[in-house]
Parts: structure tokens; sequence; C-alpha cells
């Protein structure tokens, strides 16, 4: 499929996954859909539509890791983690990605991320405060966007057009993609940082991280889910809930994206993924926390990602909570 490809209508409102609740009334909700599996992969809850396309942005990102491995390139522990990362743009993210380009020959110049601040606010407010301005190497996807330059280096494929979706890597990642999800994707588009976007529904999402995390030891699949869940921090950021997620709670794979997706997989082949339909990054921490407790997760990083106070004055006067 090509962008111009009319994305589908999605039928129905969605349920109310999250609400907003201020000095004990609810002043607003977020909704959207979810679906969790069970360990067998058959589906153990499903709410709004989960087989509709969505794009599930940087929750692809594993997948995307695994292209890269199977078109060739040789790289494991941090440098696969960050290949697979929507990274906080702290120094030890940034100094990764510069070394990564340098071991491969390529200049910073020829990563086509659009310039930008750190993702994390607190290491953007640093950032600035040392007189910084927007690069290309800061911007969260920047990993990934230099283990497919050097992919394409390795095989030498054209870097310059490394994102074009002909190009042989994006064709190789749409293959993966689908076999990972065991669907077909139904829309091609752009993600924020200009890499191809391939729209999977919110149950072949799930069933991707679920085939990661059972995948057989070796594979492309394994490989990145081993790096991702051993080197947590290079994948998200030291204040992040997918580093806790992955660093408190062993074999759990987790990635975010934007616009409120999440997707999880347990080691044991549970796994769940949602979407929030009005991107509201806000309502996701209450929702995954519901999500885990569903699946039966029991652990204090699950009560730590549900908090999401709502301030008046500068103190907390209500919540953000889980509805379902």
């Amino acid at each position: 499929m090509t962008s111009s490809t009319p994305a589908p209508a999605r039928p129905g409102i969605s349920p109310a996954l999250a609400e907003v609740v201020r000095s004990g009334f609810v002043e607003g909700l977020h909704r959207g859909s979810l679906v969790l599996l069970a360990a067998d992969g058959s589906v153990e809850l499903a709410l709004g539509d989960v087989t509709a396309p969505v794009f599930p942005r940087s929750a692809n990102k594993p997948m995307q890791a695994a292209a890269i491995l199977r078109a060739g390139l040789e790289l494991s522990g941090e440098r696969l983690a960050l290949a697979a990362a929507s990274h906080s743009g702290e120094g030890f993210h940034l100094d990764l990605v510069r070394r990564m380009l340098a071991e491969f020959g390529l200049p910073e110049s020829a990563l086509r991320t659009p310039p930008d601040l750190p993702y994390d606010p607190a290491e953007a407010e640093l950032y600035l405060a040392a007189g910084k301005v927007r690069d290309r190497v800061t911007m969260n996807c920047s990993g990934k966007h230099a283990a497919m330059m050097a992919a394409c280096a390795v095989n030498d494929w054209p870097v310059e057009s490394y994102l074009d979706p002909a190009h042989p890597l994006q064709q190789l990642t749409l293959r993966t993609v689908q076999e990972a999800a065991g669907e077909r994707v139904a829309h091609v588009g752009t993600d924020g940082c200009g890499a191809p976007l391939m729209s999977l529904s919110l149950t072949g999402l799930a069933r991707a991280f679920r085939a990661f995390v059972l995948a057989g030891e070796g594979s492309a699949e394994r490989r990145v889910a081993d790096a991702m869940r051993a080197h947590p921090e290079y994948v998200a950021g030291t204040r992040r809930p997918d580093t806790w997620l992955m660093r408190e709670l062993p074999g759990t794979l987790s990635k975010m994206g934007a616009e409120a997706v999440q997707a999880v997989a347990l080691p044991d082949g549970r796994a769940l993924a949602f979407k929030i339909d009005d991107g509201a990054a806000r309502a996701t921490g209450p929702v995954l926390a519901r999500a885990l407790d569903l699946l039966g997760v029991e652990s204090p990083v699950v009560a730590r990602i549900a908090e999401a106070p709502l301030l008046g004055g500068g103190v907390p006067v209500g919540e953000i909570r889980a509805a379902f």
C-alpha cells in the first residue's frame, strides 16, 4: 500500500478507558480501544474495535529493529536496544548514537530525523539551559535512524533514500511487521521522524509483541527482545515507564508509541495493546496499570505507573484514572 491509500474509517464511539476527575467531579473522558491476550494467544478482553487498523507509531520499533538485523547488520546490547528506542535524549543516549554513526563511517548530517529537543522534559530544560539548539541526533528516533543507515551501508543500498517506502530496507521492514503481527498492513504513512509507518490492528500489535518474547533463541525477534529487556534505559530513559516495567518485571517487553499507543508482552505470552483515541499521553499510565492488573501482574511498579495526579494551585486536587 502507498501513503495515498485512504485510511479506513473506524466506526462507532470507543468506550471510555480513562476519566479525568477534578475535585471529585468527572470533567472529561479519554476514549480508546484495548486488547488483552491470554498466554495461549487468545483474546481475553477486547474493548472498542481492536481489529481496525491504527498507526502503532513507535510501538513498531521492535519490528523495525528486527528488520535491520534481518538485513545483516550486526548489532547487540545497548546498540540494538537503541535501534528500537524512543530515547529521552539523555547524555548516554546521544553519545551512543554518535558512536554508532562513527563506527559505520556515517556523518550526522546524513540523518533524516527532524531537529528536535530531548524527549524527556527535564532533559530538554537542561539542554536549553546549556545553550544548545534542536539537533537531528537529539530527536528521540535517532538511534533507529542510525541503525537503518548502517544497515544500508553494509548492504551497499543507497543511504540517502533510506526512508523511501520502496527502499529495500523498508520493504524488508514491511514484511517483518506483517509476519510478526500475522496480518496484512492496511496502510503505510509517514511517522513523526519521517520513517515509513505501517498500520496494524491492536490485536496484531499485541500478537507481534507476544511473538517477540516467545521467539526462538538466536532469531532476530528474540535478539531484539533480549536487548531491549537487558538495556531498557536505552529503549526509553531513566524516568520512563517502559524502562521501569522492563527493569522491574523481568522478561517483560514494553514499548510506547506517540498518540497514546502502548504494547506490552509478558514472558509467558500474555500481552496487551491499546490506543487512546485523542492521543492524550496522560491517560496511558492509568490505562496501562489497569490492563496489567487485569492480566494478573502484581508489582509495586504497576501502582507507580498508575499515578497521574491533577493539580490545582500547584497541589493535587484529582487524578486521571482507569474507567474499565
